[in-house]
């Protein structure tokens, strides 16, 4: 494209981010990653090793360790053995530790940001500008808890050995969510990370060395289901932490009933977007880019169903399409694109299996009218319109880049299909006028 071109057009040229720093990491572990358990890197018991796939380009990473039950076993033994030091050292010498583990992954921010979106395909402006911040200041702020805990929280008590299981859509900032509140208050952990997105929780543990954490403290495992299953179900752990899909939550939720092991979930939603007429349909148009196409739409919370009133509905699905055919996907590493890669394979299966579903029950189906990259597992920005309140894709979670659209008359019927969901994870309500619904 000639240089006049570009300025008549404004597009946008390929601006990619260098992998070399990410890929010098990845080198010196001989691409092969080990169990992260007492300080030191195990190898398996079980001898296994999977893949880890770049989604932008379906080449494969690394190879990752799984994990069986004596593993657990091991990981397990070392939180609980590390437990009484660690919750006796006190909340000074806990926020010293949560404030290097901040310093540190600030200090290699860089790094993080690029090997999360090699490994999960979501666009380096994300991880780059929102993931690797926001994990942070996660740390420096339990920090200031570990600081406080000896006085302004000192009914509080340790529970114990935390095992913790993460999922592969915000990989990093779902650990420092999951540890760094339980390592504040001076308990120990054993996290297993998703298998399609484990690359940034091995290089945290890489961290925990360089800082000194006390052998024990904090131990990452590799691995699929049963990996998670075992540490579930395992006696000597006295809470799960997950955060996934609402399946496998009710699955662990029967595992845990009657053990007495405390509990939190977070788990899926099918979230609504509610537009009055008298919004600004502009600002409506970049929220839903946000709420539904931000990191390919695999966002627990969401705004994956928009609610509009019938007299603008046709004008904002106008607006919308317009939208949708500017947005730009691609490689993760290009700092140019709006939309990255889907995970894995089966996820863009389950995406694909869905839409399909949708337009079979009779809903109306809008795509941009460009093509995705081949070369990777990429999904278009997808509107549906024309969908009955009942629909499949009106009630199940999608996971995916996916705008599902349902038109309402009055308030009260706004709020009826907001609330005709199981879930009840996030809304948002778009209107200029102060109102009562």
């Amino acid at each position: 494209m000639k240089i006049k071109e570009i300025y008549e057009t404004m597009s946008y040229g390929p601006a990619p981010e260098s992998a070399e720093e990410a890929i010098q990491f990845l080198d010196n572990h001989k691409r092969k990653f080990n169990l992260f358990i007492n300080g030191k890197w195990v190898a398996p018991s079980s001898k296994e090793y999977f893949d880890s796939i770049n989604p932008s380009t379906k080449e494969k990473l690394a190879q990752i360790s799984e994990a069986n039950e004596a593993d657990v076993n091991k990981a397990v033994a070392a939180a609980k053995r590390a437990l009484p030091e660690w919750a006796n050292v006190g909340g000074h010498q806990r926020a010293r530790y949560l404030y290097a583990l901040a310093r540190q992954i600030q200090k290699h921010s860089r790094l993080f940001a690029v090997l999360e979106s090699l490994d999960n395909g979501k666009p380096i402006r994300e991880t780059r500008d929102i993931d690797i911040p926001i994990v942070i200041r996660h740390f420096y702020h339990h920090a200031g808890w570990a600081q406080l805990r000896d006085t302004e929280l000192k009914d509080y008590k340790e529970l114990g050995v935390i095992g913790q299981i993460i999922p592969w859509n915000f990989p990093l900032m779902m650990l420092a969510w999951k540890i760094a509140p339980a390592i504040a208050m001076g308990n120990t952990i054993v996290l297993k990370p998703a298998e399609s997105t484990s690359l940034t929780a091995l290089l945290f543990a890489e961290i925990c060395e360089q800082i000194g954490l006390p052998n024990g403290v904090v131990n990452i495992i590799t691995g699929h289901g049963k990996t998670g299953a075992t540490l579930v179900e395992h006696k000597d752990v006295n809470k799960i932490a997950f955060t996934g899909s609402t399946e496998v939550g009710k699955i662990i939720r029967r595992a845990t009933a009657g053990t007495g092991k405390k509990l939190s979930l977070e788990l899926g939603g099918k979230s609504p977007f509610i537009v009055f007429e008298d919004a600004d349909l502009d600002s409506v148009v970049e929220g839903i880019v946000d709420a539904i196409w931000f990191n390919q739409g695999q966002v627990c919370c969401a705004g994956s169903r928009l609610l509009v009133q019938e007299s603008i509905a046709e004008k904002l699905y106008k607006k919308i399409r317009t939208r949708m055919e500017s947005l730009r996907i691609g490689n993760a590493l290009d700092k140019s694109i709006d939309i990255g890669a889907i995970v894995d394979k089966s996820q863009l299966k389950v995406i694909t299996d869905l839409v399909q579903l949708g337009v079979d029950e009779g809903s109306t189906l809008c795509q941009p009218s460009w093509a995705c990259p081949k070369e990777g597992y990429f999904y278009p920005p997808t509107m549906f319109t024309d969908v009955s309140p009942s629909a499949t894709i009106a009630q199940e979670e999608i996971f995916g880049p996916v705008l599902v659209a349902m038109s309402f008359r009055t308030h009260k019927e706004a709020v009826k299909l907001a609330n005709n969901t199981r879930y009840g994870l996030a809304c948002s309500v778009w209107t200029e006028l102060r109102t009562s619904i």
